[in-house]
């Protein structure tokens, strides 16, 4: 087991791609702490995380707040002794930010970048020195391929701060043996997409594909991902951020029409079907 014995604290584990961490973290042996702000859905996790038979702990945190934060690496600490690992996953995107038509500009800004970058920002900085002094301290930062498309206003803004913190923590890090890394996931599909499907379709059926393998990702992918930084398999690996998106920031969709009539002239080799 890659994290046998190693403390994590992840950020958002009570659903979705956090809830996919935890599970895969406590399968290789970790010990977990996890956070949100939803208790009755860290309530359910802990309860599977029993079933599992792991040691975990679900702390009830607003992760935008310093001092809540503060309290939340002490808490931490004294259940669990020390943190090996911080994985930041919390945050919101454009359906749960709570964002209204009428809000102002700095309204908007702080409904985005507290559940997204501040949570990342404090978590890391309070847990820098139990990271230290772990020896072997990881943190992974959940970014978002928002980054690459530049479509989603100020979320957009806020995840590429997240992989600009991620470079600054390895920096700050290295010299205490913390390494930093980021994951960006694409469409995944978690808990929220079985009530309100991304593409907008009662369906469920995207309009357009939502990535090159013609299929939404799941948390259980991300969650392979953030354990293989998170492990000492990327012993050499910091400040880095790794995209993990089925192919979708490479692909040119509106192409797509035209490849599917003349692919086989322009692609490589010959295959049954060339282009999805």
């Amino acid at each position: 087991m890659r994290l046998n014995g190693r403390i994590a604290l992840i950020t958002g584990g009570n659903s979705g791609i956090g809830r996919g961490i935890v599970h895969r973290f406590i399968a290789e042996g970790a010990r977990v702490a996890f956070a949100g702000r939803d208790e009755r859905k860290g309530a359910a996790v802990t309860e599977e995380v029993k079933q599992r038979k792991g040691e975990g702990q679900f702390y009830a945190v607003d992760l935008a707040q310093e001092k809540a934060v503060a309290a939340l690496i002490e808490n931490v600490e004294r259940r669990f002794g020390g943190i090996d690992i911080v994985v930041n996953n919390a945050g919101v995107g454009s359906r749960r930010a709570g964002i209204e038509p009428d809000d102002g500009p700095g309204v908007r800004w702080n409904k985005m970048r507290g559940p997204n970058l501040d949570a990342a920002y404090f978590v890391s900085a309070y847990a820098l020195p139990l990271l230290a002094r772990s020896g072997k301290g990881a943190i992974v930062n959940i970014s978002s391929t928002a980054t690459l498309h530049g479509n989603w206003g100020t979320y957009c803004v806020a995840k590429a701060a997240i992989e600009g913190l991620t470079r600054s923590l390895a920096a700050e890090g290295a010299p205490h043996g913390i390494r930093a890394n980021g994951v960006s996931p694409g469409w995944i599909a978690t808990e929220n997409d079985a009530v309100e499907p991304p593409s907008g379709s009662s369906s469920g059926q995207w309009e357009t594909p939502c990535a090159l393998l013609n299929r939404m990702g799941l948390p259980a992918e991300i969650a392979g991902a953030v354990l293989f930084l998170a492990s000492d398999d990327a012993s050499f690996v910091t400040g880095q951020t790794l995209i993990v998106d089925g192919g979708l920031t490479i692909t040119d969709y509106t192409s797509l029409a035209m490849l599917k009539k003349i692919g086989d002239k322009l692609f490589t080799g010959r295959l049954p079907q060339a282009v999805p």
